[in-house]
Formats: structure tokens, C-alpha cells, sequence
């Protein structure tokens, strides 16, 4: 597969060019590689009009993806996510935009709903596990979409433990009632070199963010949004619009080229080395297992302990791994969480076997976080964050109204989204995961 951006960077570099353009480091410096860092030069193409070395590029990841087109982004699946609401927004007139949205996202979302004056209807889990996971079945999207009439359905899947959601069945549901169904599936890019493909665009997605960084051998920021075959024709011919309105206007060629290579990777033998890295998965699966932790998730390249069961914290385990020269993704009071992928190395793995070994296990035990209750909402999700806010100890915001969202990244996922009231069991939640202070509307 060809790698045209790459192609282009690397002809630019070698050649004998007196750089009187950006960046002002001129293709020399300590990092060694400021020669491949350019800027939008003749035939370098511009991402938020492509039509040369880029557009062809996303070409290549159109077909490896099967969509109608993919978008790159060089600012994260954080871009694509509110380019997706955007888009909703756009086709909306006379009202703001209405999305059901289940409870768990990322706080880019929290963040474009503002921006874009959207109104979200929450979808809660039927039993709290974790802040990070809400589990929602198709039966009650159609519930909620009799219920609110939105003009879009959000969802988080794989979410940041590893769940995969139902993403078939809740495509078939939104696609009955006519409403889009939007995916931010920044950890499941590589869900599409599976033997069996469980990606959201093949599975009825309309829209969807990856961030190839997460999961795909691409520096970080580099991202897709993708859009379905059969995605209204304003989505498509909209999508580069709708994902410069959150971008910068200068672009990293660093990570562009890196979503360029990209493609030729999965192109190639990605696959077959998926595979192997899914087995090696599973034997650090089944080591866990043998030894007594229990485990969540389906998704086959994350490995979330349920530390707690076992009477030791996530930070304690994290600290255990990391002594033996093994840094995990996350880790809190309740669980711990690892992410492997084709680039690590056997010997990557053999050390992870080995740091398993380490690892105590206590007497099993009931965890159960304080469950939290559904939220007095007070002010929109504008109002809230657009509001002169300030800082306080949580004990002492107590009846005040949430301004930005107070979150741990990672995971970002609010305990309580901007412009509801903090009530006691909410700020029980917010120190249970460490959270001291919290961004309260001002007055």
C-alpha cells in the first residue's frame, strides 16, 4: 500500500531546501526529528481542505476500514467526538439538539455539548459498578428513544474497562426510528483486523471516532472519524468542516505520517500478529484466573483486574507491577488496567508473566462503590461551563451547582456532569475516587 504523505515528508527532507517557512526550528534540533516536521509546503496537501497526499492517504484508511470515508485528525478521538456533534447539530433547526447519551463519557463530549448548546438525556446502568462503565441494552435505547425523541444516540464502546457494548443491536434499534447512532470507540480501533470484525461501523454505526494512538502503532493525537456508507449525505460532505471547527489550523505532519505508515501496516501482516497478540493476552488472562483475581471486560487486548475483590487496591497492584519494571494504564482503589498490543515484545510479555507472579491475593470481598443517584439538574451544559466558576473543597460544595467537570484523566469520566447539584451521595462518589475539590458555578 502506498504511503503517499510519508512518501513526500521523506523526498522534502532529503532534499536541499533553504526552509523560510514554519516551524522555527528549520528541520534541526536536539529531538532528531525536526527534519520530518513540516508544515503545509507546496504538495504537502492541507487537512482541512485535502485534495492531494492527505486525501489520498484517507483513501487508503477508507478502504482498510470500509466506510464511506475516514477522516484524520491530529488532535485525538477528543476532535472527532465533537465533530460527530457537530454534525448532529448542523441538521437540526428551530431548537437546540437533543442526544441520548449513556452516563459514562468522556469529558470531550461534556465539553462539545457545551460549545454546541446540545441537550443530553442520560441513559443510566441498571446496577453501578464503576464510574467508568455503563451497560445498555438495545431494549432500553428503544425505551428512551420512545421516550425523548433525540435526534442522535451516543455510546462509549469498548468503555475504558474493557466492555464492549451491543453495538448490532443498538444500530438496528436507532436505524428502526431513523436517528444516527454515534460511537466514540477511541480504545477499539484494531476491533476491525479481528477475525471476526466487531468495529462499530461494521457493526451499524453511522458515526464513530478511533483514536489510532490508543491501540494502532500511531504517534499520539492521530485519530479517525469515521462515516458510514450509508451516512445522510451532509455527514459526509461535512465531515472535514465539522472536524476544523475543534482543530488547529496547523496540523502535525509528525502524526500524519504516522496515520499514513499506519495504513501499510494494517495492510500487510497486522493481522496475523493481532492474532498472536490476543493469545498472548489470553495466557496472562488465564494466569490471572489460576491465581485468584477476578476480571472484567470482553475486549480481547485489555486486562481490567477487579483488584479490590481481592483485597488489594489498584494503586497497590500498580505499585507491586511497576517494581518489577511493568507500567499498567490505570489503576484506582477498585481495579487495574493493562492494554497489550502487537507491538509489545515477547520479552514484554514474559515480564508481565513474571511481575503476575508477584502480585498478592487476599481473601475474596464484596466491593461495592456508593452508588450514586440520579442528579438535580439545574443549568444546561452552556450555562454550566461557560459560567464564572471557582474551586472548592468537596465537603464544602454541597447544594452548589457543578461548572466543568471534575475528572481524573484518566479515565475522564465525570462523577457529575457540569450544571447538576451536588447532593451527599454525589460528593461520597467524588472522594471514593479521590476527588478533593470540585469546579462549582460562582455565586
Amino acid at each position: 500500500m502506498k504511503t503517499p504523505i510519508a512518501d513526500f515528508v521523506a523526498r522534502y527532507a532529503a532534499g536541499d531546501t533553504a526552509r523560510l517557512h514554519m516551524p522555527g526550528h528549520k528541520g534541526c534540533g536536539p529531538l532528531g526529528v525536526e527534519r520530518l516536521d513540516i508544515t503545509e509546503v507546496e504538495g504537502a496537501d492541507v487537512l482541512s481542505h485535502a485534495d492531494g497526499i492527505i486525501a489520498e492517504s484517507e483513501k487508503n484508511a477508507t478502504a482498510l476500514f470500509g466506510t464511506g470515508h475516514t477522516f484524520y485528525t491530529t488532535e485525538g478521538s477528543t476532535s472527532a467526538i465533537q465533530a460527530m456533534l457537530a454534525l448532529v447539530s448542523r441538521g437540526v433547526r428551530g431548537r437546540r439538539p437533543r442526544i441520548l447519551a449513556a452516563r459514562n463519557v468522556h469529558k470531550a463530549f461534556v465539553y462539545g455539548c457545551a460549545l454546541l448548546d446540545i441537550e443530553v438525556e442520560w441513559l443510566y446502568p441498571r446496577a453501578f459498578t464503576h464510574l467508568t462503565v455503563c451497560e445498555i441494552t438495545a431494549n432500553e435505547v428503544e425505551r428512551a428513544l420512545k421516550a425523548h425523541c433525540p435526534d442522535a444516540v451516543y455510546l462509549t464502546s469498548p468503555d475504558y474497562v474493557g466492555n464492549v457494548a451491543d453495538i448490532a443491536g443498538i444500530s438496528t434499534v436507532c436505524r428502526r426510528f431513523g436517528v444516527p447512532l454515534l460511537v466514540d470507540n477511541a480504545h477499539g480501533a484494531y476491533l476491525r483486523f479481528l477475525p471476526e470484525d466487531r468495529h462499530p461501523m461494521t457493526l451499524g454505526a453511522t458515526l464513530c471516532c478511533d483514536s489510532a494512538h490508543k491501540t494502532l502503532p500511531v504517534l499520539t493525537g492521530g485519530a479517525y472519524l469515521h462515516v458510514a456508507k450509508d451516512a445522510p449525505a451532509a455527514f459526509l460532505d461535512g465531515g472535514r468542516e465539522a472536524l476544523a471547527l475543534f482543530c488547529s489550523t496547523s496540523p502535525s505532519y509528525l502524526i500524519l505520517q504516522s496515520l499514513d505508515l499506519c495504513n501499510r501496516v494494517l495492510a500487510e501482516n497486522y493481522r496475523e500478529n493481532l492474532q498472536k497478540t490476543i493469545e498472548s493476552a489470553r495466557t496472562v488472562r488465564k494466569k490471572l484466573l489460576e491465581k485468584g483475581f477476578l476480571l472484567c471486560g470482553d475486549e480481547p487486548l485489555k486486562l481490567t483486574l477487579l483488584t479490590a475483590a481481592s483485597g488489594l487496591s489498584g494503586e497497590e497492584a500498580a505499585a507491586v507491577l511497576r517494581r518489577s519494571g511493568v507500567e499498567c494504564e490505570f489503576a484506582d482503589r477498585d481495579l487495574l488496567v493493562l492494554m497489550l498490543s502487537p507491538c509489545n515484545t515477547e520479552a514484554d510479555l514474559q515480564r508481565l508473566l513474571r511481575a503476575v507472579d508477584m502480585l498478592p491475593v487476599g481473601a475474596r470481598v464484596a466491593v461495592t462503590p456508593p452508588p450514586p443517584a440520579v442528579p438535580e439538574r439545574v443549568l444546561s451544559l452552556r450555562e454550566a461551563v461557560l459560567a464564572p466558576a471557582e474551586y472548592v473543597p468537596v465537603e464544602a460544595a454541597m447544594g452548589r451547582i457543578c461548572a466543568s467537570p471534575t475528572v481524573a484523566c484518566p479515565p475522564a469520566v465525570p462523577v457529575l456532569m457540569s450544571g447538576e447539584r451536588v447532593d451527599a451521595r454525589t460528593a461520597m462518589l467524588l472522594q471514593y475516587y479521590g476527588m478533593t475539590h470540585i469546579s462549582v458555578v460562582r455565586g
